[in-house]
This record gives structure tokens, sequence and C-alpha cells, in this order.
């Protein structure tokens, strides 16, 4: 039996937001409000920044009720950052100054909740707090729409973004149907490296309203091809729609998309968009056709008036997981979910899976998923995906309007 170790939590959020950060938010604070173990909660504002800058809200002045509503917030309530620290062995700055505000607010138990690069942030603290002889039990909280982390059979977040993605398709060639002129739609979705937001607009075409033709940045995208394809479609029905990665690259790496020089975020990553106009210029110039560019940009991250319920309810598991686990004496893992079938129904299990072997690994569409023509996808990945966006929330609503969290945000002392 592991002793029990008593002391303090933080929590904080980093990277892109999501329809159900919140939800994983809340499943850590009421899980850690709820442990014996656990004297204090605390948010850190703005991810490790706020631990850097001394800026924790103090969670146990919270109204119950206003925590309860962080499950259909949307986004990151207690701020988000994109701050890559550097590796301990290298320069051990941050993590003096983390193991200072540690000892000063007696902090024993330490939950992050992102993606790869917050992975690799954890791991790195985990590892860092060993080496000094600090106990405290360290533990990653999966999140992103990209669905790209490594080790998991899906992230939460990614469900309530394809539910988005492939209902907004649905309306979006209802909308291009409507007059009896020709028309080519092209609709660019997140995705720098792995396809699976993309790959999702697929559901609204095994439904009977989505794209003709899906580009993935799991393989080399090849313009004439890619027209070839187009002016096909686009002769045989008088439409065409097309739904493209925002990451589709060519054979030599270079992403097609005309702004992929424009900037890089804070771990270097390039900041894309534009390639939906482009390649309707493009389009244009070759068929003469109408066109029309759509970028779906931020709208397909946070909208939780189409969440996925099984999104929603795996979220808050996960956060309530690492805050258990931890408590029994687990550090230095992060949660994961295993998928199971049980008497032919969808299930997901809780496994955890050490930081080391998920920090900056990416987990992408499988290529046997793909259609041989590399433009669109096959069965096997409406088989996975079509459980996860499963069911509606019930949303609290005012005046028939979104009733979000409202929290108090007590700075510690």
């Amino acid at each position: 039996m592991t002793e029990k170790l008593i002391g303090s939590c933080i929590f904080g959020q980093s990277g892109g937001p999501t329809a159900v950060i919140n939800a994983s938010a809340y499943g850590v604070i009421r899980a850690a409000l709820d442990a014996e173990e656990i004297t204090k909660v605390y948010g850190a504002a703005h991810g490790i920044h706020g631990v850097l800058d001394d800026k924790l809200y103090v969670m146990d002045e919270e109204d119950p009720e206003e925590l309860r509503l962080l499950l259909h917030t949307p986004s990151s309530e207690l701020g988000s950052c994109r701050y890559k620290i550097a590796d301990p062995e290298v320069d051990d700055t941050d993590y003096k100054r983390i193991l200072e505000i540690f000892k000063k607010y007696d902090v024993r138990y330490f939950f992050y909740n992102g993606g790869n690069d917050s992975m690799d942030t954890c791991n790195k603290i985990s590892r860092y707090m060993e080496s000094v002889g600090y106990e405290c039990r360290v533990m990653g909280v999966p999140k992103t729409i990209d669905n790209d982390l490594y080790g998991t059979d899906h992230c939460p977040g990614f469900a309530s973004a394809a539910k988005y993605i492939a209902t907004s398709c649905m309306e979006i060639n209802k909308d291009a149907r409507v007059y009896d002129n020709g028309m080519i739609t092209v609709v660019e979705i997140m995705g720098r490296h792995a396809g699976w937001l993309a790959a999702s607009a697929a559901l609204a075409t095994e439904y009977g309203s989505g794209p003709d033709l899906i580009y993935l940045p799991e393989t080399d995208f090849d313009m004439d091809k890619f027209l070839a394809d187009v002016e096909r479609v686009y002769k045989a029905n008088g439409k065409a729609f097309i739904a493209v990665s925002e990451g589709i690259h060519y054979a030599d790496g270079s992403f097609v998309s005309e702004a992929k020089t424009s900037s890089t975020d804070g771990f270097g990553h390039a900041q894309l968009g534009g390639l939906a106009a482009l390649l309707a210029d493009i389009i244009k110039e070759r068929t003469g056709a109408k066109v029309r560019g759509i970028e779906m940009s931020l709208l397909q991250r946070c909208g939780a008036h189409l969440a996925s319920a099984t999104d929603v309810k795996e979220a808050c598991a996960a956060g309530m997981e690492a805050v258990n686990r931890a408590v029994e004496g687990t550090t230095g893992k992060m949660v994961a979910f295993e998928r199971e079938m049980v008497d032919g129904l969808y299930n997901c299990k809780m496994v955890l899976l050490p930081l080391s072997s998920v920090a900056n690994y990416e987990k992408k569409v499988p290529l046997e998923w793909i259609n041989e023509e590399h433009n669109g996808l096959k069965r096997e990945f409406i088989d996975y995906v079509l459980p996860l966006i499963q069911g509606e929330p019930e949303l609290p609503l005012v005046n028939s309007l979104p009733r979000y969290a409202h929290l108090k945000k007590v700075l510690a002392k």
C-alpha cells in the first residue's frame, strides 16, 4: 500500500482550446476537492505561465454549481499558453522557479491538461522533481481536437470537433446545391500533420450530404491530380465539394498553403491558413467555374452547442481518473483511452501510459483507412469515429442562449 501523500495540487490547461477541455478541468477539480489527501486545489492562470508567475486561483472558493457548469463551457476557462520549457539538463531556470512555487504552496500533485507539447512539459517537470528529490505526483490529462496523441485510441475534444465538422459540411453542401448554376466549394479544416479532423468530413458524405473529395496530410499532395479529380466530379455533377486539411503538403514536404511562412507558435510550429482561398483561385483559373473557399478556422474548436455527449463524459472521466490514480500513488503517467467492444457496443476503458512514451510523438490516420486514390476515406474510418460522436449533452440555457461557468478566480496569496 502506497503511503498517503498529503498536500495541495495545481491544475493547468495548455495548448489550443476545445469544446470539452473544461469538462476535464471539472473532473480534476471535483475529484481533487473530494480527495482527503489533497488539502487545497489551485488552478494555474494560463497554464505553466501561472505557476512561473505565481498566479494561481483558489478553486476551493468557487461555487460548486459554477464549477459544474464547466462541463458545458467551451474553451480553456483558466486560460492557456504555448510555452516550451527547456530540457532541465540544459537550462533548469524554469524548474527551480516551479519548485519554489510548489514548496510555497505545499504542492504535492500537479495535473496538466493538453496535447503533445503539454505532455512534454509534464514529463520534464516529473523528471526534474524526481531528480531533486521533491515528492510530487505529476499526471497528464489528454486534450486535442487534432486526435494525434500517441498511444490513446482517441483524445478528448476530437469527437466534438468531428461532430461539428461533419454537421457543418452537411449544411454547407446543402447550401451549395440550392442554385442551378455550377458551383465548386473548397472547405479548409484544421490539421497540421494529422488529418483526423478533415477525415471527419467523410461522416457527412456517408450520411448523404458531404464532400466529394477529401485530402489529408498523411499522403503527398499532387496539384495536377487534384485538379483532374475536381474537374471529373464537376463535369459529372455540375457541382463539386472538396474538403482539405490545412496541412496538405507536396512530396518535398512543403505546405501547399500560401500562408505557411507567416509565423510560428511558441513551439515553432508553422501557423497555416489561406489554403481554401488559394485552391479556390487555382480551381477557378483552371475550370472557369464559380468557386467558393471556406475556412472553418476557430469555429471548429469550441462548438459546444454541437458537442458529443460521449466526448463530454470521457473528458470528465479522464480528469477524475488522473486524480484518483495520483492519490493512490501513480506519477509520471498520462490517462489514455482504450477502445473495447462489449456485447457489440462501444466502451471506453481508461489506461495509463508513461509520459515519456507519449511526449512529442504523433498519431496519424492509418494509411489503410485512406482510399487508393488518396482523395477519400474507407469504411474503417467511419466505424472508428461514429461511436465517439454519439449523444447530445443537456446544455444549460438562459433565454435560449448558453449559460457558461462564471468563476470568481480568487488569487492565492
